[in-house]
């Protein structure tokens, strides 16, 4: 009998009036039929365990409400690229670096799928454009621990988004020149101002 059963045991045994669980621990056993308590126990364990969080009633609209503005913000970077013929890629990433939306225009190259992200994730975490790191390393060797950081990327196309003075989250664009994709990606930032 592992040492989880008999704890439960223990416990159940002095809250119950002494039943217990069988001795294979399993609550569909014929011995566990035996007695009813256990297996109201072992119905009470597995929905205690199995018991989901009830999600806050507005949690369902901030996440639609989330998804509309990285929509709105990667549409407006793309447009930017699309007006000046470049081909990018555009991440929006929530306030911790997750992917929220992801676009992908057509002829990109395929690297910059994934530093789109890497940008969007950087500009967020670090609550600043990735920018600052890529002009902070063309100061000198100084400032060159900054390669050792994990997770950046020190190329201009990553900005946080900021709504009401607050961070929620960054856009990341990758595809052409680094100028180039900052220009895409303050197209799409500025949006939410």
């Amino acid at each position: 009998m592992s040492a989880f059963v008999r704890a439960v045991n223990l416990i159940y045994s002095s809250t119950r009036g002494g039943a217990h669980l069988p001795e294979g621990g399993k609550c569909g056993s014929p011995r566990s039929r035996q007695v009813i308590k256990t297996r109201t126990l072992c119905g009470q364990r597995l929905s205690f365990h199995g018991a989901r969080q009830r999600p806050r009633p507005d949690a369902q609209r901030l996440r639609a409400a989330h998804l509309e503005n990285a929509k709105k913000v990667a549409t407006l970077a793309i447009a930017e690229a699309a007006k000046n013929n470049w081909a990018v890629a555009v991440a929006i990433v929530d306030p911790s670096g997750n992917l929220v939306y992801y676009e992908k225009m057509d002829n990109t190259q395929l690297g910059s799928a994934r530093i789109a992200i890497e940008k969007a994730a950087t500009a967020a975490k670090f609550k600043r454009p990735t920018q600052a790191f890529q002009d902070a390393l063309a100061k000198g060797a100084e400032n060159w621990r900054i390669l050792t950081l994990s997770g950046v990327v020190a190329a201009e196309g990553g900005i946080p988004l900021v709504i009401d003075g607050k961070i929620v989250g960054a856009i990341g664009v990758s595809g052409m020149t680094s100028a180039q994709d900052n220009q895409c990606a303050k197209a799409g930032a500025g949006s939410l101002k």
